[in-house]
């Protein structure tokens, strides 16, 4: 017999670290899927508008990528990359050739934390340097390396750290200095931000700068189109590579590009992903040029990364994302859903800001006639939108951005019954604030 939510939480809590973050003031089990809609332990259905943190790439239970899992679980689960595995060297081959990375190489691994340890490895060996750059606002997972180039403070567990960490701006506007400037001359401001930190808080030898095209925890910020381009720049005068941490902007997400990176004009050395290449199987990666993934001399395998199961579903998985053009359907859909919420809440006193391109669509809350953030907001709009039948994300430096990510392949209808909810959601939020704010 299945149990309850309030008795499964009342389990979860009594084995699993309180650190663990869960969502809703009553946490929901998700128990069965089909294409945007999923089902939870008590029979409620919802739209998922989260996708597993911007996991689900192509919906649940997609029959092409279901067949291929089943057919490679009825020969080989695991081998390792002692051996050779044919899935593995397919889907290397097709993420080389997307990458736009010349003679790439690819390592697979079994996340978006390890592919950024791995990034990160072969910038600071091929450099023999520890010094790292990283972004404010930014996030790239939980381990020990990858929690020390997060700069997102709500995120960081501790203090110490395998590297030499030295943050720089952004490119974040609402609630920033630069603010007000034009893209262009907050971008130059950033340079030159980014001139004086190498050198004035470094020793020169930097190894690597670290920076997601489009920040997903610190609430889908998206620095002005060609930022990354004139940040290189300046890396290049120094010696020091690029790694564009791709984990949640990838496989077309954006709209626009395949990549992030592309709104900017610049070919990385190193890309890290994850994610939504596995629609839900554990899978990693870094593709990059071939003499920095090659520059390690020590031994090295990856017991689960190349795993084959997750090869032969990330394959079909990609394949059904380029045959069925999901990136121009994230740029249809996103551009809906942007356009939407702007017109219909944008002057909502509790939204701050409303930013993202294609399916990564942040807004930011705050306390009307301000600019401090209210994650009381955020934590509103969430639970209103369960109860209406739709499950969204939040993030930002302060938990007050709500985070709008559905699987790639979201139809227009699934899309308006959304920002139905969403707005009903924040008119509550923009009244319930505006009470508060009244009586204070």
């Amino acid at each position: 017999m299945t149990s309850s939510h309030a008795e499964l939480f009342s389990r979860h809590r009594k084995v699993m670290p309180s650190w663990i973050a869960l969502y809703y003031d009553e946490p929901l089990e998700l128990v069965d899927g089909d294409g945007r809609t999923v089902r939870d332990g008590e029979g409620n259905t919802y739209l998922d508008f989260f996708g597993g943190i911007l996991t689900t790439s192509t919906g649940y239970n997609v029959p092409e990528v279901v067949e291929a899992i089943r057919e490679q679980a009825g020969h080989m689960l695991h081998s390792s990359t002692l051996y050779l595995i044919r899935p593995m060297i397919e889907l290397a081959e097709r993420i080389a050739d997307l990458s736009t990375i010349p003679d790439a190489k690819v390592f697979f691994v079994s996340s978006g934390t390890e592919a950024v340890e791995t990034a990160l490895m072969l910038s600071c060996t091929a450099r023999s340097s520890n010094q790292v750059l990283a972004l404010r606002h930014s996030y790239h997972g939980r381990s020990f390396a990858a929690t020390a180039v997060t700069g997102n403070r709500s995120w960081s567990a501790s203090s110490l750290s395998p590297l030499n960490v030295s943050y720089v701006q952004s490119g974040y506007r609402y609630r920033s200095t630069f603010g007000p400037l034009s893209d262009e001359d907050l971008t130059d401001a950033c340079v030159r931000d980014l001139r004086e930190v190498i050198e004035t808080a470094t020793a020169g030898d930097v190894a690597c700068m670290i920076a997601e095209p489009i920040q997903g925890v610190g609430g889908f910020v998206v620095p002005p189109d060609g930022f990354f381009a004139k940040m290189k720049q300046v890396l290049d005068e120094y010696g020091i590579y690029f790694i564009s941490d791709e984990v949640q902007t990838g496989w077309g997400r954006t709209g626009e590009h395949f990549w992030g990176f592309q709104a900017h004009d610049v070919v990385p050395d190193l890309v890290t992903f994850a994610k939504g290449l596995g629609n839900g199987l554990a899978i990693g990666g870094v593709v990059g040029r071939a003499d920095l993934i090659d520059s390690v001399q020590a031994n090295s395998i990856s017991t689960f990364g190349g795993n084959p199961l997750s090869m032969a579903g990330a394959l079909a998985n990609l394949d059904y994302m380029l045959a069925h053009d999901l990136q121009a359907n994230a740029l249809k859909v996103g551009s809906l859903l942007l356009e939407e919420l702007e017109q219909r809440a944008g002057a909502l006193g509790v939204v701050g800001e409303i930013r993202g391109k294609g399916l990564m669509i942040g807004v930011e809350l705050v306390e009307p006639g301000t600019t401090r953030p209210s994650p009381r907001a955020a934590q509103l709009v969430l639970e209103e939108c369960r109860r209406a039948g739709v499950l969204i994300g939040k993030g930002g430096l302060y938990g007050n951005a709500l985070r709008i990510a559905p699987p790639m392949s979201v139809t227009v209808d699934e899309a308006n019954t959304a920002i139905e909810a969403l707005v009903s959601a924040l008119q509550a939020a923009d009244r319930d604030c505006a009470v508060l704010v009244g009586t204070s």
